[in-house]
């Protein structure tokens, strides 16, 4: 069992009248990381030094960090510029089958969900859309659409963990578990999942899954990983560049011959590696166990105000609360609550609330008081 992880608020630089409550966005880096990647500022500034030379070695690092955040070897893991790089590549090295379904959740992250559709039409394909369930199962609703009776049968399924708007939980494991009976390919996009929820490509064996570095593992942007598997390791890359060679030409075996090029970052990737480290050495059970008390704590200190909609516990991800309000969303609410200091976001008309590490109840408690107040204040 993990060990109760305490706030690590005195590893970031936020002031104490701040209540930054939008991972899900953009997280803030720790000075570890902010460190990491001045340094490789440096090697870049005098780029003479041997230090640029241990490019290699970082690249190699950041895929054995990438790969243990998701139970995969490093040998499987490549290094892309953003996740839709990696839906990109997955998406030139899988086969629709001509009259299966495409499934994809509602109000999907475009990242994931636009590359499909044009591909369902070229495989003689259809796209079938789940719709955002009343009661706020995904699970059921996928498992209800999976097995439709007289639909056909599920080619290829674009899935996340967590609805990216409001944290809605959705159980690959059992999801998956079903597709499979239907020969289904599977691509993940984990990017509201790694470094917080347990991902186990063993388990789940999707195709291919990815996920960024800048939000919840606390990296830099413009930088992600790619996993295959093992049989998805003979494809073609997005891009032709030198990097994904041997000597004699071929491409390079394993996962690494679908790696971006200038994936060698000096900047990027040490800051990637000491970020992951970083969660990897608290441990992605002991994160989520204390953003589950943050959110627990967060819907219950806005539990009692009016026409507030708070997801059950059960159905949505420790990490992330979605607000819904009767009748919508009060314009201005966001940037009102950001003149009282206190940063979260507007997805699809839900108030996106999104603690990480450094949060405490006094965040809680700002978070809260600033809420009503705006509410309030109309």
């Amino acid at each position: 069992m993990s060990e109760a992880l305490s706030c690590q608020r005195a590893l970031f630089d936020i002031p104490d009248d701040v209540a930054y409550l939008n991972a899900a966005a953009f997280s803030p880096v720790p000075r570890n990381v902010r460190a990491a990647g001045e340094l490789g500022v440096l090697t870049k500034t005098t780029p003479w030094t041997p230090a640029l030379g241990e490019t290699e070695g970082w690249a190699e690092r950041a895929r054995a960090a990438a790969a243990r955040l998701i139970g995969a070897s490093a040998d499987d893991i490549a290094i892309t510029g953003a996740v839709s790089h990696g839906i990109a590549t997955a998406a030139k090295n899988v086969k629709i089958p001509p009259g299966s379904r495409v499934l994809m959740i509602e109000g999907e992250f475009p990242s994931l969900a636009l590359v499909w559709p044009e591909l369902a039409r070229a495989a003689n394909a259809s796209v079938d859309i789940v719709k955002r369930p009343a009661d706020g199962d995904w699970t059921a609703a996928l498992l209800e659409a999976i097995t439709r009776p007289g639909a056909p049968p599920v080619g290829l399924a674009a899935l996340t963990p967590t609805h990216w708007s409001d944290g809605s939980l959705i159980d690959l494991a059992v999801v998956v578990a079903e597709l499979r009976k239907q020969g289904a390919l599977v691509v993940i996009d984990a990017t509201q999942g790694v470094g917080v929820l347990d991902i186990d490509v063993v388990a789940l064996a999707p195709d291919f899954l990815a996920f960024p570095t800048y939000k919840w593992v606390l990296g830099p942007y413009s930088l992600a990983f790619l996993y295959a598997a093992p049989h998805r390791q003979d494809g073609v890359p997005l891009e032709n560049h030198g990097a994904t060679r041997i000597a004699d030409g071929s491409m390079r075996p394993t996962a690494r011959r679908y790696d971006r090029g200038e994936y060698r970052d000096p900047i990027g990737l040490p800051m990637a590696v000491t970020g992951m480290e970083q969660v990897l050495a608290w441990g992605t059970g002991a994160v989520a166990a204390r953003l589950r008390g943050v959110t627990d704590a967060l819907a219950a200190s806005v539990a009692d105000i009016p026409g507030i909609v708070i997801p059950a516990a059960h159905l949505r991800g420790p990490h992330v609360l979605g607000l819904r309000f009767d009748g919508g969303m009060p314009a201005g609410l966001v940037a009102a609550l950001a003149s009282h200091n206190v940063h979260v976001a507007d997805r699809q008309g839900v108030l996106r609330v999104s603690p990480h590490v450094y949060n405490d109840d006094a965040d809680v408690a700002r978070f809260a008081t600033a809420l009503r107040t705006c509410l309030a204040a109309g």
